[in-house]
This record gives structure tokens, C-alpha cells and sequence, in this order.
């Protein structure tokens, strides 16, 4: 069985409360570009709208209880966003209360859990432990 990403362990505890949407953007490291030696798939550049939507069917499966839609092939929620190539955001209702950094050094999912698990304290309450 594969390990779970940290990011796949933070949907699935606060999906109950949170809805997660992957928009997939162009490929950082397509496999006829910029080529990286830990990329688990060799996925060419998008040339044309059914590229994407094939490329994003092959993230869907290591996501399967995300929402996924794909950007244009103009990028422009990517240039909206700044998500060049990764970036993680918190929108309610259409404000953006956590604006994550850019990736790939930017990209801290520990810095989303922690505002995950404010948010989750604000909703329900902090959570007593057992010593």
C-alpha cells in the first residue's frame, strides 16, 4: 500500500467540514521539458486540452476524494493564482483567508494544517487529550 501524503492526510480529516479542489495547471516537469529525476510519472508538456484532461486523470487516482478541474490551456487560473506550479489557497466565500507560497519552496502543507486546525478549533471547539 502506498504512504499517504500529508496533504491526502489533511483531506481526509477535515473533509467533513472542508471541500478540497485540486486545479490541475500545466505540468511543471513534463517529461519532453524540464525534467525531474523524482517525478513518480513521465507526463509530456500539454499540447491540447485532452493532453490535460489525460494528465489530470492520472493525479486523480492519487487523489480520489478531491474534487479535480483543470485550468485552461491559457494557464489563467495559474497566472491568477500565482500557482506557478504549486501553491495552496483557503478561499470562503470568495475571500482568500490563507494564501500559501509558491512552490515548490513555498509549498507547505504544514502551514495549512496549522490554519486547518485553527479553523477546525473555531468550529468545534478545542480538543481535550487523554494523558
Amino acid at each position: 500500500m502506498a504512504r499517504m501524503s500529508a496533504f491526502q492526510r489533511l483531506v481526509t480529516k477535515y473533509q467533513r467540514d472542508v471541500d478540497f479542489l485540486i486545479i490541475y495547471i500545466e505540468e511543471a516537469h513534463p517529461s519532453d521539458g524540464w525534467v525531474t529525476t523524482d517525478s513518480p510519472y513521465s507526463i509530456p508538456q500539454h499540447r491540447s486540452l485532452e493532453d490535460r484532461v489525460s494528465a489530470a486523470r492520472v493525479l486523480q487516482q492519487g487523489a480520489p476524494e478531491c474534487s479535480l478541474v483543470l485550468d485552461t490551456m491559457a494557464n489563467s487560473s495559474s497566472s491568477a493564482y500565482g500557482a506557478y506550479f504549486e501553491r495552496l489557497y483557503v478561499i470562503q466565500s470568495g475571500t482568500i483567508m490563507y494564501q500559501g507560497g509558491r512552490g515548490p519552496d513555498g509549498y507547505q502543507v504544514s502551514e495549512l494544517r496549522t490554519w486547518l486546525e485553527c479553523y477546525d478549533e473555531q468550529l468545534h471547539g478545542p480538543q481535550t487529550r487523554r494523558v
